[in-house]
């Protein structure tokens, strides 16, 4: 299952971006709720790997589980 990046929490640090060893996390359009940046992971490509929970500064802004009702994904 895909980890999910809860946008409204997501402060746009970008950690994760560089991490990523499958490149499946891209900057969202516009800002969030609280005016900054946002990234969103694409489930299909996601491995579930973790390294993202690992480097990401913001506590609470990637959650362990597909959360499509918490990460605005680009359509």
């Amino acid at each position: 299952m895909a980890h999910s990046i809860i946008t409204n929490v997501c402060e746009g640090v970008a950690d994760c971006v560089d991490a990523c060893p499958v490149a499946c996390i891209h900057e969202g359009p516009g800002k969030n709720t609280k005016g900054t940046d946002w990234y969103w992971i694409d489930f299909d490509t996601c491995i579930d790997c973790g390294i993202c929970l690992q480097v990401c500064p913001v506590e609470g802004a990637i959650v362990p589980e597909e959360k499509p009702d918490l990460q605005n994904t680009p359509t």
